[in-house]
């Protein structure tokens, strides 16, 4: 029995022939396009992306860049490299920066959601507020044992 293709495989020398039939007549062909998908949805199933909720959104970003990076024909054939090792660098580099923005988003939100804490929690003229909130000392000494 023969064995069955991974859905997200992509073959390395098929996507390098597509790549170089792109390079010389500037058609995308829906095959090329498939394979920057596949690529980037292979990634997202990496143990490094596969819990994280915004899943789609780094599929989302990959095909948009590596789109660009393929309009704007960045991968040169001199070089020796694979085409597929140089798309799949540009989906893990949004990967992360897709992770970092979202961190960052998720600080800002957990900081104003803390300011707006204290600001209810130390007015006097809010109900159930007053100087009831005591701001925790976050810089502990180290040293210091619990009494």
């Amino acid at each position: 029995m023969a064995k069955k293709k991974k859905e997200h495989y992509v073959s390395r020398a098929e996507f390098e022939a597509e790549l170089k039939e792109y390079y010389e007549t500037d058609v995308m062909t829906d095959a090329l396009c498939i394979k920057l998908q596949k690529i980037a949805k292979g990634l997202s199933f990496a143990p490094s992306f596969i819990n994280y909720s915004y899943r789609e959104d780094f599929v989302g970003d990959a095909m948009i860049k590596m789109y660009t990076a393929l309009r704007d024909k960045k991968f040169k054939f001199e070089n020796k490299s694979s085409p597929f090792s140089y798309f799949t660098t540009i989906a893990y580099n949004e990967f992360v920066s897709r992770i970092k923005r979202e961190k960052r988003q998720h600080e800002v939100v957990a900081s104003y959601k803390q300011q707006v804490y204290e600001d209810i929690m130390t007015d006097p003229n809010v109900s159930g507020g007053g100087f009831v909130y005591v701001r925790p000392n976050i810089e502990e000494d180290p040293n210091d044992e619990p009494q």
